[in-house]
């Protein structure tokens, strides 16, 4: 608990407005890629397939699409942004993997990587000043 609260101290010492808005963009990137997974589940498939010996379809399914977009929602808003983050990384790791193990597509690859990024860095640096965890915490 006294790490979390020292990055959470740090983070909110060196909060900028543009951080603030990278992790409400990341968040809307993921919500709109779960919209797009939930109402496209063919074009899920199609991604998975090169891992479809190695995870079952119906499990990627019923946890990417909702992962990505309540993830995204609560990332945007900075409502439990570690926890929603950590939720993404799994399946961010995989995009890497599947870009590597079936066809390179340069663009999913740089969109996968640069989201695994953010991820990784928003799992440190948390929500920030500007989000709703900092809303809740000055109102205890």
């Amino acid at each position: 608990m006294g790490v979390i609260k020292s990055l959470n101290k740090w983070a909110n010492a060196h909060t900028y407005y543009p951080i603030d808005i990278i992790r409400v963009a990341l968040g809307v990137f993921l919500v709109i890629k779960g919209v797009n997974f939930m109402g496209n589940t063919v074009q899920l498939l199609e991604v998975i397939k090169p891992m479809r010996s190695v995870i079952g379809e119906m499990m990627a399914i019923h946890y990417v699409a909702p992962a990505h977009f309540l993830g995204g929602i609560l990332i945007a808003f900075g409502l439990l942004t570690r926890w929603a983050v950590i939720a993404q990384l799994p399946i961010l790791v995989g995009a890497v993997i599947i870009n590597f193990s079936g066809e390179m597509n340069t663009n999913n690859l740089i969109l996968s990587l640069t989201a695994l990024v953010l991820c990784i860095f928003f799992a440190f640096y948390g929500s920030g000043k500007h989000s709703i965890d900092k809303f809740f915490k000055m109102q205890q």
